[in-house]
């Protein structure tokens, strides 16, 4: 494309917050991130929702005639629905006008959307999507994939997750060589249903990644792995579990620092520290996670998403177009398949 920074498409009406809150982050990141951003929904509700020291000539809006509400069933609103905000979105990234689509709204819509739209990329069986989690490692975090596109899945394609996380830490989080593991009830190779054996076999074997073994519950957060694989019914449970222990844990601090004199004193003090530490619990500070798999940049954010999220989505967003994670994907899977591995099922 001719132009010089990323451009991002973002569904103003999907999310419980929209469009107000997602117009608000999408205006932080284009002035403090450099990317440009096109607002797709409903001109007059998105005009509504822009600050009075914003005019409608700055903002570019892509009209969409509708929207998918969070209670519709996702792939009948899609095709019932052609021009709703999501597919318009979807259809500015196929059609090469934006390099990313953003969206809080339906996640299964989303999904849908970017399957039936941009399709998968070459040699990959099934899409994941990539949810970045803290670990008690400062600075340092962990990939889980898939959380929630895919209820069941066989060996290969948690073998396909693990080459796409690993090429996804590696060029985005910033890891030279990401370890990766898969989620397990046991530490030995023979531990978990007869899919895990075999997803272990094939794991070890496979010279692309850094398989260092099985990683049970009790190490998704401790900072030993960089990436870790998994089916997408058990790692949507532990999204959400880890994002209400992070909520749970905020509250906490909340109700109990300022208790008394010396608590107020405390907080005051200590008011840098517990920033921090907002910013590596918050699942808002991560913005969203990557729909890894399908030929286009796709992020799913959560759908009580505020301003922050949605800024730190644009940032994800602008991080991946940047550093090609489609085109690394293409050619690894390309390369793969020309030497004869990760070869796509056919049944």
């Amino acid at each position: 494309m001719g132009s010089t920074c990323a451009r991002i498409a973002i569904d103003a009406m999907g999310g419980d917050n929209a469009p107000g809150e997602i117009v608000v982050g999408a205006l932080r990141a284009r002035e403090e991130l450099g990317v440009e951003v096109l607002l797709v929904g409903d001109p007059q509700r998105i005009e509504a929702a822009l600050p009075a020291k914003i005019s409608v000539g700055q903002v570019q809006i892509v009209p969409a005639e509708d929207a998918i509400a969070m209670n519709e069933e996702a792939l009948s609103s899609i095709r019932r629905k052609p021009k709703a905000s999501i597919n318009v979105a979807m259809d500015l990234v196929k059609q090469g006008q934006a390099d990313a689509v953003i969206s809080a709204g339906h996640s299964g819509a989303a999904m849908a959307a970017a399957l039936l739209r941009l399709g998968r990329l070459p040699g990959i069986d099934r899409p994941a999507i990539g949810a970045v989690f803290p670990t008690i490692v400062a600075s340092k975090q962990v990939l889980i994939l898939d959380v929630g596109a895919n209820v069941d899945c066989r060996p290969k394609f948690l073998e396909q997750f693990a080459v796409m996380g690993s090429i996804y830490s590696q060029y985005v989080l910033g890891v030279s060589e990401p370890k990766v593991g898969l989620l397990n009830i046991g530490e030995e190779d023979c531990k978990g249903n007869d899919a895990a054996v075999r997803a272990h076999q094939l794991l070890r074997e496979n010279a692309q990644i850094a398989f260092i073994g099985n990683a049970e519950g009790r190490d998704v957060l401790s900072g030993q792995f960089d990436v870790i694989v998994c089916d997408g019914f058990v790692g949507n449970v532990l999204l959400k579990f880890a994002e209400a222990v992070g909520e749970v844990m905020l509250q906490i601090m909340r109700e109990e620092l300022p208790q008394g004199l010396r608590g107020q004193l405390g907080t005051s003090i200590l008011k840098p520290n517990l920033k921090r530490i907002k910013q590596r619990v918050d699942h808002a500070e991560h913005g969203g996670a990557l729909l890894l798999g399908v030929d286009g940049i796709c992020i799913i954010s959560h759908g009580s998403s505020q301003a922050p999220s949605i800024f730190n989505a644009i940032r994800l967003a602008k991080e991946a177009v940047n550093n090609q994670v489609l085109q690394r994907i293409q050619s690894q899977y390309q390369s793969s398949t020309n030497s004869g591995r990760l070869l796509p099922e056919t049944n």
